[in-house]
């Protein structure tokens, strides 16, 4: 009688034991794919802060030297200088006053960005195709070889408008921002129930 109670308590045992890691084994694997998709999100956000930072403080990120920096720094997140899992946008930003339009050898009357934030600088690194700037998009007709915007282009062309920032950051006329964005692919974005997991976003304004 006894052993036949110990056989039905182990068999109970089995039981709960195979109810309970059917309940735990789901809630393991969202802890991981999360825990991973947090992983990138903080690396994003820290190649963004350190992409904006250099850049704010005069690095040449036309140079494929310091694209290559740019690349290091993304160690790990399959990113190359020119294409990989992931993409950092710079931009130079200028809000448009009177004084930028002489200095810029415009006239006030034809300066018909005046009053604007206007786009003077864009360098892509990675992959430019993966996700675009959410902050300006100017075509690839203003840039020149360093990714620079001529005044003449910048103080007249609408293209060159930066028509999202002013809600992000309202410049005061003659100010200048620095801005970093990153976009690279999610580790999990391949996970069965994930399919739909774009790429994680991160802005730093400097």
């Amino acid at each position: 009688m006894r052993a036949g109670s110990r056989k039905g308590r182990r068999g109970n045992a089995l039981i709960e034991f195979g109810l309970a890691l059917a309940l735990l084994l789901p809630l393991y694997v969202w802890m991981l794919v999360f825990g991973l998709d947090l992983k990138r999100m903080m690396q994003t956000g820290q190649v963004s802060r350190d992409a904006g930072h250099m850049y704010a403080r005069g690095v040449d990120f036309s140079l494929p030297g310091n694209q290559d920096l740019l690349v290091r720094l993304a160690a790990g997140m399959h990113m190359t200088r020119t294409g990989g899992s992931g993409v950092v946008i710079l931009t130079r930003l200028l809000k448009v006053g009177s004084q930028e339009c002489t200095d810029g050898g415009v006239a006030l009357a034809s300066c018909s960005n005046l009053g604007k934030t206007v786009v003077t600088q864009r360098v892509v690194v990675g992959n430019a195709g993966l996700k675009p700037s959410k902050v300006a998009s100017p075509p690839g007709t203003l840039l020149q070889a360093d990714g620079s915007i001529t005044p003449a282009d910048y103080l007249t062309k609408s293209g060159a408008v930066a028509t999202g920032f002013e809600s992000i950051l309202p410049l005061a006329n003659g100010e200048t921002a620095y801005v970093a964005e990153a976009w690279f692919e999610s580790p999990v974005k391949n996970f069965p129930t994930m399919n739909n997991r774009g790429p994680i976003y991160a802005r730093t304004i400097f």
